[in-house]
């Protein structure tokens, strides 16, 4: 069967498509220590209040009326209106309900905003996506129209005390240039747990500017919701930054509700994407979170339990590895938030992708590292040393998972010696 050009893209196995099929496998094959996806927690307190809340919206009738009736192209408009009020209010944003839309998914979103700013334009010209840092969402790489869509520098590399380091943007090397279509960076970024500094943020925002360039940022765990984020980081928004949202984080990805807020053309074009992509966004997502703010509770829980939940199963995790793993095995990136640890195995003998295959014959599924690194123009070797690891599941199966981790680590080890 010959497919067109769009369908030989987009129909061909993708690292996204592995990993999400890894994290089905792993969430429903008895045994088996899922440590790669991306499935947030099942947090007991965040999920007895969504049951009381979708019981209280069957009561009420809100939850027959969001499943038996079509939204606008833009989402909801009572929840863009009541999003907007919050963050005038609690951040002092300029925001109106014309500056949100809802797409069905983050993944959905950015793949809106990449081919609506990067790819072939009419004057015959091409512009790109530029990742100021990577690593970066394992999620992006396939996302363009246009192959060789993607732009990226390698950070600098921060050593820090306790076997961790952190990722900054080395904006000597920045490629912006009239190539560029818009910069693009996740904070936290998904998969290290890094933070970009205020700082970084606003020299982005001004380079931005300063090309006529949106900035868009991935704050899928970010301020202020679902807040997971450990290190002192301020939110910004300005009719120049394109920020997207998400209801997966707090604990709903089955709703498969993502949030874009940016300038008024920029979210006509997206409504008119949805209308024709997919009439318009699914409609109980919304409805639960419009519930949330009315309540005042979205907020509160993001602050009061879903980040302490996170950084205290991060810590533990940390602990865990440490246990297994000394520090001239495993370095590990800074956690400043998001759900996953980011581990360096600076000297191993073999690839992650190796690693990768040996953990999963032995029932641990995590992700190579080489997946995270789009747009990269030459062969760097850290891309195959690292690996991301999620540190949702009980701290039982985290250990279980690490200790045969630690174990293949040193098989690997040994037989470079053997040799």
């Amino acid at each position: 069967m010959k497919f067109s050009l769009f369908g030989d893209k987009f129909a061909r196995h993708s690292g996204i498509t592995r990993l999400m099929e890894d994290l089905n496998d792993g969430l429903r094959t008895p045994g088996a220590i899922m440590l790669g996806g991306g499935n947030p927690a099942q947090i007991p307190q965040m999920n007895t209040y969504f049951k009381n809340l979708l019981a209280d919206m069957l009561e009420s009738g809100k939850a027959t009326d969001a499943l038996c009736n079509y939204d606008g192209p833009q989402g909801k408009s009572e929840l863009l209106s009541a999003l907007a009020e919050m963050l005038r209010e609690e951040l002092g944003w300029d925001i109106e309900p014309q500056n949100i839309a809802l797409t069905n998914g983050s993944q959905s979103a950015f793949f809106y905003l990449f081919n609506l700013f990067a790819g072939r334009r009419a004057d015959g010209t091409t512009r790109k996506v530029l990742f100021p840092l990577t690593p970066e969402y394992i999620g992006y790489a396939d996302s363009g129209l246009e192959d060789e869509l993607f732009v990226s520098t390698r950070p600098n590399i921060e050593l820090l005390p306790d076997g961790q380091f952190k990722y900054h943007v080395d904006f000597d090397r920045l490629p912006i240039n009239d190539e560029t279509g818009m910069i693009c960076v996740s904070r936290p970024t998904n998969p290290t747990g890094n933070v970009i500094t205020d700082e970084e943020v606003l020299r982005l925002d001004a380079l931005a500017n300063q090309h006529g360039i949106p900035l868009v940022i991935d704050n899928a765990y970010g301020l202020p919701f679902p807040g997971i984020i450990f290190s002192e980081a301020r939110p910004l928004w300005n009719p120049n930054i394109v920020l997207c949202m998400s209801l997966s984080k707090l604990g709903l990805p089955g709703s498969r509700c993502g949030i874009i807020i940016a300038n008024e053309e920029i979210i006509t074009a997206i409504s008119n994407m949805n209308g024709i992509i997919s009439l318009a966004p699914g409609g109980m997502g919304p409805a639960m979170m419009c519930e949330m703010i009315k309540r005042r509770d979205l907020l509160t829980l993001s602050e009061t339990v879903i980040k302490p939940f996170y950084y205290q199963r991060v810590q533990e995790t940390i602990a865990i590895i440490r246990r297994y793993l000394p520090e001239d095995r495993c370095l590990i990136h800074k956690p400043e938030g998001a759900i996953f640890l980011w581990l360096w195995f600076k000297d191993l003998p073999i690839s992650t992708e190796l690693l990768y295959q040996r953990l999963k014959k032995r029932g641990v599924l995590m992700v190579p590292g080489d997946y995270f690194f789009p747009g990269l123009e030459k062969p760097w070797p850290h891309t195959h040393q690292c690996m991301r690891m999620n540190y949702v599941p009980e701290p039982d199966k985290i250990e279980a998972g690490v200790k045969i981790l630690a174990e293949e680590v040193e098989r690997a080890w040994q037989e470079s010696h053997c040799l």
